[in-house]
C-alpha cells in the first residue's frame, strides 16, 4: 500500500467522479484509475461501485476512508516536523535589541541558541525601541528586545514582558558617589557631570525625565554615546551613568555600581514580534529560548 495510492482513493471518494479526481491530483486518469485497481488487489475488495455517472464507495471503501485520511494526515504532519527541524541546520534569525540589551541579556542567550544551532545565521540590529518597532512592523526584523510601552503602541504587533530591570548609577573607580550618598537619590544627580546616551536611546529619555521630576535640567559632561562608548567615558572619569543593574554587573571592576534610593528607576523590558505573520521557526525557537531564559510564561499581548 502506497501514500499516492492512498491519496488517490481519497480524491475518488471526495469528488465521487475519476476524471475530477485526476484533475484535482494532477495526474492522468487511466493512471489514477489503474493505482486504485492496484489498491484493489491489494486489499483484495473492491472500494468503490462503478456505474456510469454514479460512483459509490463499498463497505470496504468506507472502512477504509477515516483510516486513509488519517495516514494522510499523519504523513503531512511528520514531513512537517522533519523539515522544521531540517530548518534549524540553516537559515536566519533577524533580532532587533536595544544597546543595553545587547550588552546584558542577549550574550549569554545568542551563545546558548549558538551552541545547539551552529548553522543559524544571527542578524543583530542595535538600536532604540522606536526604531526597532519601525523595523519589526516593516518586516526586516522577526523579533525585537524593547522597553515596554512601546513608544508607539500597534494593534498589529504583539508583546511579551520579559523581566523588570533595576538602573543602577555607575562611576569611575576614584570619583565620589553623587551626593555622598549610598544609594543615590535622583536629586544628588543636580550639579553632578553626567555621561548620556544619544537622543532616541532609551535609557536617555528615561534619565532626562527623572531629572527634571525633581527640578532640575542634567548636565552633561560627555553626550550622543552608545552602551561601550559610555561605560569607556564613565571608567575614563568624565562622569557619572545611569544603566540598567545587568549592564552594571558586566562592567568589570573599574566602574563603582551604586543603587538608586527607593522608589528608583526601573524599566520593563519586552519581546515584541508581528500578530499578523509567524515567526520563523528558527526565530520561534530564540524566542521559546529568551522565555525560558527569563522564566515567563505569560502568553503575548497585542499592543494599541
Amino acid at each position: 500500500m502506497q501514500f499516492q495510492q492512498l491519496h488517490y482513493f481519497v480524491a475518488v471518494a471526495e469528488t465521487r467522479h475519476f476524471t475530477r479526481a485526476a484533475e484535482m491530483v494532477h495526474v492522468a486518469q487511466p493512471s489514477l484509475s489503474q493505482q486504485i485497481r492496484a489498491l484493489e488487489r491489494e486489499l483484495g475488495a473492491d472500494l468503490f461501485l462503478r456505474a456510469r455517472g454514479n460512483i459509490t464507495l463499498t463497505d470496504a471503501g468506507e472502512a477504509l476512508l477515516p483510516l486513509a485520511r488519517r495516514i494522510l494526515a499523519d504523513a503531512d504532519t511528520a514531513r512537517h516536523e522533519v523539515q522544521e527541524l531540517v530548518q534549524l541546520r540553516s537559515g536566519r534569525v533577524r533580532l532587533g535589541a536595544t544597546p543595553s540589551l545587547c550588552t546584558g541579556l542577549l550574550p549569554d542567550v545568542l551563545r546558548a541558541y549558538h551552541d545547539r544551532y551552529p548553522g543559524i545565521r544571527l542578524m543583530i540590529e542595535e538600536n532604540g525601541s522606536h526604531d526597532l518597532v519601525r523595523e519589526l512592523a516593516r518586516g526586516a526584523l522577526d523579533l525585537a528586545l524593547v522597553v515596554l510601552p512601546l513608544p508607539t503602541p500597534s494593534p498589529a504587533l504583539l508583546t511579551t514582558e520579559l523581566l523588570r530591570e533595576d538602573l543602577v548609577v555607575v562611576s569611575g573607580r576614584d570619583v565620589p558617589t553623587p551626593g555622598g550618598h549610598h544609594p543615590v537619590r535622583i536629586a544628588d544627580l543636580a550639579g553632578e557631570r553626567l555621561v548620556m546616551f544619544r537622543h532616541g536611546y532609551d535609557l536617555r529619555e528615561l534619565t532626562v525625565s527623572a531629572c527634571r521630576a525633581e527640578g532640575f535640567e542634567p548636565t552633561f559632561a560627555v553626550e550622543g554615546g552608545e552602551m561601550d562608548a559610555v561605560l569607556g567615558f564613565v571608567r575614563a572619569g568624565l562622569g557619572h551613568a545611569v544603566v540598567p543593574r545587568m549592564v552594571a554587573t558586566r562592567a568589570g571592576q573599574d566602574v563603582q555600581v551604586t543603587p538608586l534610593a527607593s522608589p528608583g528607576l526601573h524599566r520593563t523590558i519586552g519581546l515584541a514580534r508581528r500578530g499578523d505573520v509567524d515567526p520563523p521557526r528558527a526565530a520561534r525557537e530564540l524566542q521559546r529560548m529568551l522565555l525560558e531564559t527569563t522564566g515567563t510564561v505569560r502568553e503575548p499581548a497585542a499592543e494599541g
